[in-house]
């Protein structure tokens, strides 16, 4: 980045004499978030609706194995927002602790006789799902602005 600085420079087309006060590193921030929270979202309907799909199709148990990695996952897609928004505030690049969390759910699939390892990496990659989704939603759907 040439400019390291975190001074924040106003929009194109804002009209200083407007009494705009909006800034580019503000409106960036207002749409991480907003993306945050529809990441959030998505992904939690979609693990209601797949772990209701998995309970029918299959079994309670097995449903559960894929709530265990869906809610993981959550937890995983948490992390990894706090991480990006520290992202040039306080760090120059992205933590690789959040993989700890994963690495430990498959440690323990593998060494508890009641958990099933598929169906808990499947949970675990309902955020990915959600990020297919929004980004088809997004590049197929005109921006209603």
């Amino acid at each position: 980045m040439p400019n390291d600085s975190l001074e924040s420079t106003p929009l194109k087309g804002n009209n200083p004499s407007s009494g705009s006060t909006k800034t580019e590193p503000h409106a960036s921030m207002q749409e991480f978030y907003k993306l945050q929270q529809e990441l959030f979202v998505e992904t939690l309907a979609l693990t209601g609706i797949i772990f209701i799909s998995v309970w029918i199709t299959y079994s309670l148990n097995i449903a559960l194995n894929y709530l265990l990695g869906a809610c993981t996952g959550v937890v995983y897609l948490r992390m990894l927002a706090k991480d990006v928004e520290r992202l040039g505030k306080q760090k120059r690049r992205l933590s690789k602790t959040r993989f700890a969390l994963f690495i430990g759910l498959i440690i323990v699939a593998t060494q508890w006789k009641e958990l099933k390892i598929i169906p808990i990496f499947l949970g675990f990659l309902t955020y990915k799902i959600a990020l297919i989704v929004y980004m088809l939603r997004t590049a197929l759907m005109p921006d209603p602005k």
